[in-house]
């Protein structure tokens, strides 16, 4: 005789206290006993992720020799081979619309401009004061796939907006990939402490941040008595799990706590920026952590995160190389430069690697946050020193719920348009549509 004594707890569980309301991972006792996962409301559902790296990269370094399976990881993309089950290089793309849809106007700045803005859209960015794109591929997965979430998107970014641009072309396009529709780019915020909040409570003023740093309980512990009260009826499994996300949770605010011990108390908010870590590697870690944070709770499906902006002059102390990311960039052709460049894109892609190792150590129903994401990286220019869109340095991470195949280098044909890889994402996604952007058919990957 067969006991069934599992209790089901609601996938919408939430925490509440100060302010917060905590979603929960998916949990084992959110499934009916009995009941096959596929069946219920805990069916994992796919997440998007598409991270965007400027400059290109020094390609004879980044392309795989070989073609399908069992082809060797260059040195670029080194750090992504023990995940090379859930890795697919794709390689023959081109975002012709960085050149302006005619090459018109094929200055250094233009064509900068031009390659954030068409990275998600593949649209032509309309010069003047007021900006018009078309709507990114994260937004039209969003009205699909993130319409019953907390949050339909997340913008993330690690540079602050720039304000002085190049000047036949609005700003917005340098300082979002994120458009919701033609003639609205969402603002990327590069703050881990308000994203943080916006994640997992309010302070949406200067004064109410200032109040939540300095009050002396954490957003966890105003919650800790009911989590006390749930993991009394949770299996050990879940309380397990359960414990492991609240740990999480604790660790990012220590490290948010961390970095605003050193802005002082006198200084105006929101102006002067607060919760941001001094190096680039500690604040992509926390805007990564956070992102998967905000997948495993299903507060969001969708983000997109940019490493920097265009034209962007960040040195990386982390590293050997003391270039600025653009100037390097502009290696003239000289080897030594451009195996300069390839190690600070091995670098960008260990950071990557960072992403995609913590979405596969993440539970998620019956597999990890890996295999039920769909992960796009790369840049919308090629070799940074002559500002051409072809062939990008593209990787498409994750199994979209089964739904990708992983392990291979995809090799299309010379100047197949970016737009045709972005039609197959959103299909993977469950999202059917005949054209996306200057989309001429829908790559079978």
């Amino acid at each position: 005789m067969m006991f069934i004594t599992k209790k089901h707890l609601s996938r919408r569980t939430f925490l509440h206290g100060m302010g917060t309301t905590m979603a929960l991972p998916l949990l084992e006792s959110m499934v009916p006993a009995r009941t096959a996962l596929a069946q219920t409301a805990a069916n994992p559902r796919n997440r998007l992720a598409c991270i965007y790296v400027p400059h290109g990269a020094t390609m004879d370094k980044w392309t795989p020799a070989s073609e399908g399976t069992g082809f060797a990881f260059t040195e670029i993309l080194k750090p992504l081979e023990p995940f090379r089950d859930r890795i697919n290089i794709v390689s023959g793309l081109a975002h012709p619309y960085v050149a302006g849809g005619g090459g018109a106007d094929v200055s250094a700045g233009a064509n900068h401009t031009r390659a954030a803005a068409v990275f998600l859209t593949g649209s032509v960015p309309e010069r003047g004061r007021q900006a018009h794109l078309g709507t990114s591929v994260d937004q039209v997965a969003a009205q699909h796939i993130g319409q019953d979430t907390p949050l339909p998107s997340l913008e993330l970014t690690i540079e602050e907006a720039v304000l002085a641009c190049e000047a036949s072309f609005s700003c917005a396009y340098r300082n979002s990939i994120s458009w919701q529709s033609p003639s609205s780019p969402l603002p990327m915020e590069n703050n881990p402490r308000l994203v943080f909040e916006k994640l997992f409570g309010d302070g949406s003023t200067g004064a109410e941040r200032r109040g939540r740093r300095q009050q002396t309980r954490s957003i966890l512990d105003s919650v800790m008595d009911q989590v006390a009260r749930l993991q009394q009826d949770l299996p050990a499994s879940d309380r397990v799990r359960l414990s492991q996300f609240l740990d999480d949770v604790r660790e990012i605010e220590r490290r948010i706590q961390r970095a605003e011990s050193a802005v002082s108390d006198d200084l105006t908010l929101p102006e002067v920026p607060s919760g941001v870590p001094p190096t680039f590697q500690e604040h992509l870690k926390l805007l990564m952590d956070l992102q998967v944070l905000a997948f495993q709770a299903e507060i969001t499906r969708v983000s997109t995160l940019m490493f920097a902006r265009e034209l962007s002059g960040a040195v990386f102390p982390e590293t050997n190389i003391r270039d600025p990311f653009h100037n390097l960039s502009h290696h003239s052709n000289d080897r030594g430069n451009m195996d300069r460049f390839a190690l600070l894109n091995n670098y960008h892609m260990q950071k990557f690697a960072y992403l995609i190792d913590k979405l596969k150590s993440t539970p998620d129903g019956d597999g990890t946050l890996l295999d039920h994401s769909l992960v796009l990286y790369g840049s919308s220019l090629s070799d940074g020193n002559q500002h051409n869109f072809s062939p990008l340095p593209i990787v498409l991470a994750g199994g979209a719920s089964g739904g990708l195949k992983g392990g291979r280098h995809l090799q299309f044909p010379k100047d197949t348009h970016m737009s045709n890889l972005l039609l197959a994402m959103l299909d993977k996604l469950g999202v059917r549509l005949e054209k996306f952007g200057d989309s001429t058919g829908m790559l079978a990957i």
